[in-house]
């Protein structure tokens, strides 16, 4: 019986593990994130989704933006390479906002999808903890007090 690959989004036989990359001056879609690593040979998929929140070190933040390095998309490639190098990630999705962004905004939403679930936690883990560190995306924070500060890569 011929299976037809509609009848089975999840489905992605042979395809790129590195299923979404983007560094974006719109919106973040969690729906977006968690479609492209489906997978059916996946186990276990784990998402973690990064808020712009009203606090940082003690001070309230009135707001923040993004801004990126040109070179920012081939950096995250780089570390999303690492990643399905040292786990056996089936999918991997990975989108930063770049911008103005407000408090509750999504600022980053990174999925993995591995055969189990251990492997899919430390995926995860290791795919936003590095695109934190390596991707240079820098935070300008705008706190209520007056004072800014830049945090980044």
């Amino acid at each position: 019986m011929v299976r037809n690959p509609m009848d089975h989004p999840g489905e992605r036989a042979g395809a790129e593990p590195i299923r979404l990359l983007a560094i974006r001056d719109t919106p973040l879609s969690l729906d977006e994130v968690f479609q492209a690593v489906g997978d059916d040979s996946a186990g276990g998929t784990a998402l973690f989704v990064g808020t712009v929140r009203d606090h940082d070190g003690g001070a309230d933040v009135d707001e923040l933006g993004y801004s990126s390095h040109p070179s920012a998309e081939a950096e995250l490639r780089r570390v999303a390479e690492k990643v399905v190098a040292d786990f056996p990630v089936r999918a991997l999705a990975a989108v930063h906002r770049v911008g103005d962004l407000a408090v509750g905004d999504l600022a980053v939403v990174v999925a993995v999808s591995c055969p189990h679930r251990a492997e899919a936690f430390a995926a995860c883990r290791k795919l936003i903890d590095d695109l934190k560190h390596e991707v240079p995306i820098w935070k300008h924070q705008r706190f209520s007090d007056g004072q800014e500060e830049w945090v980044g890569a």
